[in-house]
């Protein structure tokens, strides 16, 4: 029997998944028509029709309310096998389902919400991860519209039963949104932005204890999204209003900055396609042999303009999301930095490479060692470190970037980047991340200015930083600082004098 489910080329290899759902339903294909059989499944029947029945689902539209009722009458385990199923479909078929399967996997999807079955968060999660950011091809959009009308739909079910999905929800569709305005005069994607506006407001005013679960990179998002009307209310609130949140929890926005995203959230925006393929070039490509992988990466999902604001996902997904061991750091692999060095260099577009680099350093910003892990600074210092001298621009051009953050990201609020900022260097080489930041301050190739702006750095702010992290700031040749800075100041008014 033809599959109905996929679409598959003539040289491809049929899903395992595919198929046992489709020979599960030309075995029992007679059992599914009513009357059904009264009696009870043994366990191996129970799973043999619980997956006859998702694929009679799938591929029999007008059946399906039947094979659904069937369904409820037989489920004994809370319809977590079921939904299991569904879940693995939507991670491994999803891209190949044929359209038909796709508009019936959303609607089973949202009767497994009403009846609050076993596993709907992460097959919800799984969805969500197959939303493209930078795709504005009609498969993509479709399938954004009816996640965002789903969970509109069912706000209040799945606000009593599994509310920590709807910030998965919500920091999909901030992300989202500031791809879809891009596209203003795309007048197709004016009902899907409505939607998703209306969605993310609800969150900030109804829920915002929920918002305040992710963490600081909800900050991060919102201020891609300030030029729209109705999120100017939210960040005036933020910063000035936090009262109007009507939660006693939430004081300040740097209670947010100071509250670390979890790993979770990075993934949302990555599908388990480019999951894999990243993680296969960070695990088993070694330095020298990545450009094959990384031209195939490049064609396959970054080929197309828009496409571009995905290298900042990815940047966050391998600071935040993949920390390999310490066999593979130390073996010939391609480090993380590698990677995200040829992600900034593939940018074209000013803005894509600015909020890339911020991806890269957000951390450092409000680096809090007893909350933050090293491993998500490390790519950024030894992206830095590791393009000198060859590549002496990209470290200029990091070095600006990061002092040009830390001045202007909150004027208000500078102590507290600068603080991490400094905390998030002392644990580089506490950690033995950098030996010494000698090699900065110390380094012939680094801009006169840019070692000037280290040292002031690195000495002005000892009296600021703890007193946990100041043997650290003394360890790292602290005693060489007046005479670099000397150096520096030297440097300087020997090139202001020749001008």
């Amino acid at each position: 029997m033809a599959s109905k489910l996929i679409q598959t080329e003539g040289h491809e290899a049929e899903n395992p998944i595919g198929v046992c759902l489709r020979e599960a339903f030309g075995l029992i294909e007679s059992q599914l028509r009513p009357p059904f059989p009264l009696t009870i499944p043994s366990p191996p029947e129970y799973v043999n029709l619980n997956r006859a029945i998702l694929y009679g689902i799938l591929c029999e539209p007008h059946l399906a309310k039947v094979h659904v009722k069937h369904l409820h009458g037989k489920i004994t385990d809370g319809y977590g096998f079921f939904t299991n199923m569904l879940t693995k479909v939507v991670n491994d078929l999803y891209p190949k389902l044929v359209d038909t399967a796709k508009v019936q996997l959303i609607w089973v999807t949202s009767e497994m919400v009403s009846v609050s079955a076993i596993g709907i968060d992460g097959l919800l999660v799984a969805l969500l991860r197959q939303i493209v950011s930078g795709d504005f091809t009609e498969g993509n959009l479709w399938l954004c519209s009816e996640l965002v009308g789903l969970f509109l739909a069912k706000w209040d079910c799945l606000l009593e039963e599994e509310p920590i999905v709807l910030t998965s929800a919500l920091y999909t569709f901030l992300r989202l949104l500031a791809d879809h305005y891009r596209l203003s005069s795309n007048s197709k994607l004016d009902v899907l932005k409505q939607l998703e506006i209306k969605f993310c407001i609800r969150m900030f005013r109804e829920q915002f204890h929920l918002c305040f679960k992710i963490g600081r990179d909800l900050v991060r998002l919102l201020q891609e999204l300030v030029h729209i009307p109705e999120f100017r209310p939210i960040w005036k609130d933020l910063l000035f209003n936090p009262g109007e949140f009507k939660t006693s929890d939430y004081r300040d926005i740097s209670q947010l900055y100071v509250s670390r995203t979890s790993s979770r959230y990075f993934l949302l925006r990555i599908t388990p396609e480019m999951e894999t393929q990243l993680r296969f070039l960070l695990t088993h490509v070694n330095l020298g042999s990545q450009k094959r992988y990384q031209a195939w990466f490049g064609r396959k999902f970054l080929s197309f303009p828009e496409r571009e604001t995905l290298v900042v996902d990815i940047v966050r997904f391998i600071c935040c999301s993949h920390h390999p061991p310490n066999e593979i750091i130390q073996s010939a692999v391609i480090p993380r930095w590698a990677v995200i060095g040829w992600l900034l260099k593939s940018c074209g577009r000013n803005y894509v490479q600015a909020n890339a680099k911020l991806a890269l350093f957000y951390d450092w910003l409000f680096f809090d060692e007893r909350l933050d892990n090293v491993m998500n600074i490390e790519p950024a210092i030894l992206l830095i470190v590791h393009s000198i001298p060859k590549y002496i621009d990209v470290t200029h051009t990091l070095l600006e970037f990061l002092f040009l953050i830390m001045e202007n990201y909150d004027v208000g609020r500078k102590d507290i980047i600068n603080h991490g900022v400094l905390s998030a260097f002392c644990m580089l080489v506490r950690k033995g991340v950098l030996c010494s930041l000698d090699i900065l301050v110390n380094c012939d190739a680094i801009s006169p200015f840019l070692k000037q702006r280290l040292v002031e750095l690195f000495s002005g702010m000892k009296a600021t930083v703890s007193k946990e992290l100041q043997p650290v700031l003394k360890g790292c040749s602290l005693d060489l600082l007046k005479a670099s800075s000397l150096e520096a100041q030297n440097t300087v008014a020997g090139n202001t004098h020749e001008q």
